[in-house]
């Protein structure tokens, strides 16, 4: 990493409250943002750019509150993978969309995945083409009920 790129991945303590504030918000105008942060809009636009040149920020993005989409099921899935076969079930895993994220871990598992599909049926042939691929030996998933923001 050449020293221009390590020098724009320092996050200050300034970038944390900004990253805080958007993580609410992150349309929040930059105007806001200033005065919040009792700084100048350039001060804002220019630290909005340099995080996301440098890779810190890697978008923007809309939550949705989950209990708009009742019918939605939502889980979280705890993956054991057989010897070095991860990079393989990642692979596959990285196929299904209704994987809406998939984390490496340690512990008791190899990977988490978070999953969403429409009704119990698909939830129920996701976990079927989730314990199916190569290299998986075990899995436990739990349902999300309801979620809090944060």
């Amino acid at each position: 990493m050449s020293f221009y790129n390590l020098l724009m991945a320092v996050v200050d303590e300034l970038d944390r409250r900004l990253l805080a504030i958007l993580r609410v918000d992150g349309r929040e105008p930059v105007a806001s943002l200033a005065r919040r942060l009792g700084v100048t809009r350039a001060t804002i636009t220019s630290r909005l750019d340099r995080l996301v040149a440098s890779g810190t920020v890697v978008g923007f993005s809309v939550r949705v509150r989950e209990e708009r989409d009742p019918d939605s099921v939502r889980a979280i899935a705890f993956i054991e993978v057989e010897g070095r076969s991860t990079n393989d079930v990642i692979g596959h895993l990285r196929g299904l969309p209704e994987i809406h994220a998939l984390h490496t871990t340690n512990g008791g598992w190899d990977l988490v995945a978070e999953l969403r599909t429409d009704t119990l049926g698909n939830f129920d042939r996701l976990l079927g083409q989730i314990r199916s691929i190569e290299g998986v030996v075990n899995s436990e998933t739990s349902l999300l009920l309801s979620s809090v923001l944060v």
